[in-house]
């Protein structure tokens, strides 16, 4: 997750929005260069910041899903309970027939822990000492009828990595406990995870039966962040097998080196994986966000072989030469698109397709709670399928015992 506009950042990001938004009059052409040639933009429209929606301030939307069966659309807020508690919002939207107008938002959602709370506030939690939500991804399970979303995890203000299953009123349903290795170590060495750098990325397989979970940035044991001049160290990808919650796989994907310097003597200059999504049962869309302070967001979007890379499971420490990463494959710069400015893009989803047989792919921009940005909604046409996905199955993946139905 990018945060811009909070604690010593504000200078930077009203800085950077100057400078981008102000930059932006002429739209960049398509560039012939994507190795998927047949994407094509389909629809884009804007929410504003600060917009109230449903009695709610509207913003800091870090994922997306879409339910075929209802035709309606699951996003989350990474809002910690500081703007409104904690909240799932339900959209409908054509963008085929609406290229250029807003969702419909139909809905909103409390978030509720298991003693059937909202979040508690930062003022509450600073009094209860209560976790501090940080949501990054959610994904429905048709099978379960139930949604998974993960929590970031922010060290210094409270919470690790965590990944929930809520009902579809956000009453809580389930903790999946995860792997040991994911909860940040400080002693006697710092190891796992990076503080508001973790659990960023969720991804069903097409059956329902795994769940793939993608760090945004390199565990501290595995590599630095990265910079201009390098990519930096590997993300781990780990599979979950849903109905146990257990472990199964892992493998390591390197995001790009920073693509452009800051344009600003000081600020942010980064770049991770924001979101992932299935693409048939051997692939993994990932999609790569940047942002350096002045010259603005920017993302690419690749295709990961998961017959590629070696397991990493096991493996303490990534180091070259102990493991293979995921083969990728650029489809996409956001930035050939003639797109007068790219949002910082978090949330990605199938949607329905089109009589073309292309699918459809909406991404979901997380405006920060920031009046120079907006909810950025984008709809891509994608080239069809090489064969109909399975549905998502009760059978490998039922509710698990004694959890409210």
């Amino acid at each position: 997750m990018i945060r811009l506009l909070r604690h010593s950042r504000a200078l930077v990001a009203t800085l950077a929005a100057a400078l981008v938004l102000g930059g932006c009059a002429a739209p960049r052409q398509p560039s012939a260069g994507n190795a998927h040639a047949r994407i094509r933009l389909l629809a884009q429209a804007h929410i504003a910041a600060g917009t109230e929606v449903l009695g709610t301030p509207w913003g800091g939307i870090s994922g997306i899903d879409y339910d075929a069966q209802s035709g309606q659309f699951w996003l989350i807020s990474d809002d910690r309970s500081a703007q409104a508690p904690a909240r799932i919002y339900t959209a409908r939207w054509s963008p085929a027939q609406q290229p250029t107008q807003p969702p419909h938002i139909t809905g909103v959602f409390t978030l509720l822990t298991e003693q059937g709370q909202p979040f508690p506030s930062p003022p509450q939690r600073t009094i209860s000492k209560a976790e501090a939500p940080d949501a990054e991804a959610i994904r429905w399970h048709a099978g379960r009828q139930r949604l998974w979303w993960t929590s970031e995890g922010d060290w210094a203000r409270g919470g690790i990595p965590r990944l929930r299953e809520s009902l579809a009123t956000g009453q809580w349903a389930s903790d999946i406990p995860l792997p040991a290795a994911f909860t940040p170590k400080l002693q006697p060495q710092r190891t796992g995870p990076r503080s508001n750098a973790s659990l960023e990325g969720l991804a069903f397989s097409d059956d329902g039966c795994t769940a793939w979970l993608a760090m945004e940035m390199a565990w501290v044991q595995d590599g630095p962040r990265p910079t201009v001049q390098t990519a930096g160290g590997p993300v781990r990808i780990t599979a979950l097998d849903v109905a146990t919650g257990q472990a199964q796989q892992q493998r390591a994907y390197t995001p790009d080196a920073v693509p452009r310097a800051r344009r600003l003597p000081w600020g942010p200059e980064v770049n991770g994986v924001s979101e992932i999504l299935a693409d048939g049962p051997h692939h993994l869309l990932v999609l790569e966000r940047d942002y350096s302070a002045g010259a603005g967001f920017g993302a690419r979007l690749y295709r990961a072989d998961l017959r590629s890379g070696s397991d990493t499971l096991g493996v303490q420490a990534l180091q070259p030469g102990n493991h293979t990463p995921l083969q990728k494959t650029l489809l996409l710069d956001f930035a050939t698109l003639g797109l007068a400015t790219v949002d910082n893009l978090e949330g990605m989803t199938w949607a329905a397709p089109l009589p073309s047989g292309e699918r459809v792919l909406v991404l979901v921009s997380d405006d920060n709670f920031n009046a120079a940005q907006s909810t950025q909604w984008l709809a891509l046409a994608y080239p069809p399928a090489e064969s109909a996905p399975p549905q998502h199955s009760p059978a490998c993946a039922p509710p698990p015992p004694g959890a409210p139905e």
